[in-house]
């Protein structure tokens, strides 16, 4: 009977192995991280302390020298070279009379200002004017001349005039100023000479039915006017001013240039020349690019090529000043220019 049973007993199928439990990380104790950041940072003091006394024992060193064995020269040079620069005063556009804060309106009374401020600065030793400008009215024109000729006589700071595209009557002549002129090849300038121009619109209004009428105390009052034709009197009365104007930048050139005064005539009758023309005829001194210029600048306020560069306008005006000059789009007297209708006596050349 137990035979029997234990024969019908079902046998028993063996337990499934158990999974072994997943290792548990043995986390590192606490002071064994401290000993690791511990040693870092006696790594990182032991190299501050060697550099430290490096430094000690090389400036011991150079205390035992013999004032004679010191480079002073070589220390004064990188004194200068990290305080002393050239101030840049960008001149675009055309150059009308105005005291706009905007360096893009080219108003004559703000680059004057400039001019003033920058040859003040301590650390300034020469200035350069970055020119890119077919000139403007005679008043807006010599008002920058003379604060240039202030500037030297008071501070005795050097002047380096760039050229850009343009640097044509007006902008030659604030250019006469400058101790050195520098150019490019392809620059246009010269257009020594005065213009005065006036519109005539009396043919016009005679087709539209239009007629003006003038009362004026004498008979040169409305001299320019653009609705009737000029006399011959005035002709010759316009005539006188405009030699005057123009003898004065004559002499503006044969002083700045040191040249005597009859040769300047013969280059002075309007004419523009190319920078390398104007080089022969010593109208410039050099030919080069704006680095050429700074280190020409650097060199007269004696703080080497390569100087430093200060300026009073912020890039923003700079571009705007730039566009301006190139396409005459900003301001109120862009509207002026295209209308043309104001008689003015301007150093200028209108071939741009």
């Amino acid at each position: 009977m137990e035979e029997n049973l234990n024969n019908n007993q079902v046998p028993q199928q063996p337990e499934p192995e158990k999974a072994a439990p997943p290792a548990v990380p043995v986390p590192v104790p606490a002071h064994s991280q401290t000993k690791l950041w511990l040693r870092a940072v006696a790594v990182l003091y032991a190299l501050s302390m060697f550099a430290a006394f490096a430094v000690i024992s090389k400036s011991d060193a150079a205390r035992k020298l013999k004032p004679n064995e010191m480079d002073i020269s070589k220390l004064t040079g990188l004194m200068q070279s990290k305080k002393d620069a050239v101030g840049v005063i960008p001149l675009y556009g055309v150059i009308t009379q105005g005291n706009s804060s905007r360096s893009w309106e080219g108003g004559s009374q703000q680059i004057a200002k400039r001019i003033k401020l920058m040859a003040e600065k301590k650390d300034v030793k020469a200035i350069l004017l970055d020119i890119n400008t077919p000139g403007g009215s005679v008043g807006a024109v010599q008002e920058i001349y003379s604060a240039i000729l202030r500037a030297k006589r008071e501070t005795k700071k050097p002047f380096v005039a760039r050229f850009g595209e343009v640097s044509a009557s007006g902008g030659y002549y604030v250019a006469a100023a400058c101790d050195v002129i520098y150019a490019q090849p392809g620059t246009i300038t010269g257009s020594i000479g005065v213009i005065f121009s006036v519109s005539n619109f009396e043919g016009l209004m005679k087709k539209v039915g239009m007629k003006n009428e003038t009362i004026k105390s004498g008979k040169f009052k409305d001299i320019g006017s653009p609705v009737r034709d000029m006399t011959a009197e005035e002709h010759k009365l316009l005539q006188g001013l405009i030699d005057d104007s123009y003898a004065q930048f004559v002499t503006a050139v044969a002083e700045g240039r040191q040249m005597p005064l009859e040769k300047v005539k013969t280059l002075a009758d309007g004419r523009i020349y190319s920078g390398g023309q104007a080089l022969k005829e010593g109208l410039i001194d050099k030919l080069g690019d704006l680095q050429d210029a700074l280190d020409a600048a650097g060199e007269l306020g004696k703080i080497g090529k390569n100087p430093r560069v200060v300026t009073t306008s912020d890039p923003l005006e700079n571009l705007m000043s730039l566009m301006d000059s190139k396409l005459q789009l900003f301001g109120s007297k862009a509207v002026s220019e295209a209308m043309e209708i104001e008689p003015r006596l301007e150093y200028r050349w209108y071939g741009r």
